[in-house]
């Protein structure tokens, strides 16, 4: 009966294991399942964890063009070794493949080895000799210190003995590393650009397995087929190692921008930076946690810039830029002492209906370098005493103002106001004129009535050596609000991103507000002048001169243009408030300076076309080792008189007093006959064109 028992209680036993076994095993099941089902998405999520990450490529820029299609400005394409490294990349990773594609390139040009810097080498050494060197901090005291302070003390210690004996392999290494050092993670950074083998190309793109984040490319540079023609006016952009404006990295970098880019510095490249810049490419990089790229997918297509195309006529400018530069060189050769300040002659033609600028041009005398260069830029930024040219404004400003009424005449006789200097005209026969004729003869003494009775001295004729008698304090600032009108003392509004708007005197003397009035007093630029004549040839409409005449969609052809993205209109910026008449008077007064015995009437009389304008003769002193008294020839007009075309404006600032070399005429002259010349021609070329087309199809027929 025991045996039976003991028998019977073997078997419980066992089961109670199995049944803890049993529970054991399902509680594992269960958490498996956990795991496995309720979680394992989330646990293989972790495993797998990728992070995505977006560089982009800067594309090449738009293309500059000029109003009949010719490229101005245009891309050269050049090759290029870059570096874009992966996240997480180190010092020593870079030293690495700087030593690799030292053996494929060449860094060891003068000037790149003079760019390398004491710190350069120093880091090198650092990353050759990293235990030697972090020894030498043992007996300094570095708690509290931050990596990057304990690191410049570590370079400290470096001494120049030990950077002094590099080889020139050794530095062409350094010189590699120092461009691998300025790349940003996942972005593109040029090593080298300039004078890059076909060969160095070829073993560069045959080894990019060796060296992680080179990449052989194609970059570009900017290329001008005019050569130096506009350039100034043009600007120009950064580059790779200038990148954006240091003072303006906020404002680019919310924009898109990385901060190598290159970005219009100046001129035009500047002002439509937004546009030429183009659409970066956009490279969607997989990395794994450790910062390895596992796959990449491009989810922007790049495109470059759009194209601009300028008002500006090539053929013409280049024209104009000789006319200019020849005049100068002829006045400075032929009067070398009496000339010997003159370094500028200035010229603008513009639409004088649209405000479209066909030709900016500006010669300037280099003296340091003794050369002439392309100085059109000066047209916007440098200002100049206009003198009688801007005697049209003041005729105006009278008639206006009720001061003189039209068709009034008074006998031109100097003036002297108390005890200063006597004021009169260039000649003292000029005898009686009216509105018009005063500006045909260019009569001083005309305008100076016009500024005292502005000023409420209405006596006539003036008594000498008395004062005058000002009822009116607010006058000559009157008469600068109505010079404001047809843009002078103010912006033109050009599309350009920096433009003078003259000096401002702060005399306030009734003699002051007189020579005012003869332009003796205030500065303008040759665009005011451009834009004031213009007023007037378009019957007192002001409108604003600009360089765009269109934006274009970039096409892959290099040779077509693509299609309109947009148009710039007519800009009428503000209308004379005054009675036409009073402009009528205007035209017809700078119709005879031109062709009734004017001032201008010995230059122009024998064209086959009609000008209206107003010359201008400023005094203008030099303080150079002394006062010097020089001259500024200016000229401003229009033509053809009775259906404006084109507005011009000329100055030609500090020449000599009696040099008998009027060089504003001689540029305005040759401008002129060159504008009609060019338009006679083309006229021709599209006839024959026609022609040709015609019988083409005839024959077709």
């Amino acid at each position: 009966m025991k045996n039976k028992k003991k028998k019977t209680q073997l078997p419980f036993r066992i089961n109670i294991l199995f049944f803890v076994v049993f529970l054991l095993f399902s509680v594992l099941i269960l958490q498996l399942g956990v795991v496995q089902i309720l979680n394992g998405e989330d646990f293989q999520d972790e495993i797998e964890r990728t992070n995505l990450d977006t560089t982009k490529t800067p594309v090449p820029r738009g293309k500059i063009y000029d109003r009949y299609g010719n490229v101005i400005v245009d891309n050269n394409a050049v090759y290029s070794i870059t570096y874009t490294p992966p996240k997480g990349v180190q010092a020593e990773d870079r030293l690495e493949v700087a030593e690799k594609l030292a053996e494929y390139i060449a860094m060891d040009d003068e000037d790149t080895l003079e760019r390398i810097t004491e710190r350069n080498k120093k880091e090198y050494w650092y990353l050759l000799n990293k235990e030697e060197a972090d020894g030498r901090l043992s007996e300094i005291e570095t708690e509290g210190m931050s990596n990057a302070e304990v690191y410049n003390i570590t370079l400290d210690l470096i001494t120049e003995e030990e950077i002094s004996d590099f080889s020139k392999q050794e530095l062409e290494v350094i010189s590699i590393k120092k461009e691998l050092d300025k790349a940003y993670s996942l972005t593109p950074q040029v090593v080298k650009n300039e004078n890059v083998t076909t060969e160095e190309y070829a073993v560069v793109a045959e080894h990019l397995d060796e060296m992680p984040g080179i990449n052989a490319t194609t970059d570009w540079n900017r290329e001008y087929p005019f050569g130096t023609t506009l350039t100034s006016l043009l600007g120009s952009i950064s580059s790779q190692d200038e990148g954006i404006p240091a003072d303006e990295e906020e404002s680019y970098l919310s924009k898109g921008y990385s901060r190598n880019d290159r970005v219009g510095k100046s001129g035009l490249e500047l002002q439509y930076e937004d546009l030429l810049r183009g659409r970066k490419e956009q490279i969607q990089y997989t990395t794994t946690k450790s910062g390895t790229v596992i796959d990449s997918e491009t989810i922007v297509e790049g495109e470059r810039g759009k194209d601009l195309v300028l008002t500006i006529d090539m053929e013409f400018q280049e024209e104009v830029d000789k006319i200019v530069e020849e005049e100068l060189k002829a006045a400075k050769s032929q009067y070398p002492y009496e000339n010997q300040y003159l370094t500028d002659a200035l010229a603008v033609v513009m639409n004088a209906k649209t405000g479209e600028l066909l030709a900016v041009s500006g010669s300037h005398f280099n003296k340091e370098k003794n050369r002439y260069e392309d100085g059109g830029f000066r047209a916007l930024s440098d200002a100049h005493t206009p003198g009688s040219v801007v005697k049209g404004a003041t005729v105006l400003a009278g008639l206006d103002s009720g001061v003189i009424s039209p068709g009034e005449v008074i006998y031109d006789r100097p003036i002297r106001i108390g005890q200063n200097d006597i004021m009169r005209s260039y000649s003292n026969n000029i005898g009686s004129v009216n509105d018009i004729t005063a500006l045909q003869k260019s009569s001083n003494v005309y305008m100076y009535y016009i500024s005292l009775r502005m000023m409420g001295e209405n006596r006539y004729p003036f008594p000498n050596f008395e004062s005058v008698n000002r009822t009116n304090p607010n006058a000559f600032q009157t008469l600068r609000n109505y010079f404001n009108q047809f843009g002078l003392g103010v912006s033109t509004g050009i599309d350009y991103p920096t433009e003078s708007t003259g000096y401002q005197g702060s005399a306030n003397k009734p003699g002051d507000m007189m020579n005012h009035g003869i332009g003796q007093f205030d500065t303008y630029t040759v665009m005011q002048l451009a834009q004031y004549v213009s007023t007037i040839a378009n019957d007192g409409y002001r409108v604003r001169p600009h360089f765009l005449k269109e934006v274009r969609e970039p096409l892959a052809s290099q040779d077509v243009l693509g299609p309109v993205y947009k148009s710039v209109n007519t800009d009428v910026m503000n209308r004379i408030t005054m009675d036409d008449s009073y402009i009528d008077r205007v035209q017809e007064g700078f119709r005879q300076v031109f062709q009734q015995g004017g001032t201008a009437y010995r230059h122009y009389n024998d064209a086959d076309y009609t000008v209206a304008g107003k010359t201008g003769t400023a005094e203008i002193t030099v303080f150079d080792d002394g006062e010097t008294d020089t001259l500024s020839h200016n000229l401003v007009g229009y033509a053809p008189y009775e259906d404006p075309e084109i507005a011009f404006a000329i100055i030609v600032p500090t020449t000599g007093e009696n040099t008998n070399n009027i060089s504003n005429h001689k540029i305005g002259r040759k401008i002129l006959d060159t504008y009609f010349e060019l338009k006679k021609e083309r006229a021709q070329v599209s006839l024959d064109e026609e022609e040709e087309q015609e019988n083409t199809e005839d024959e077709e027929e």
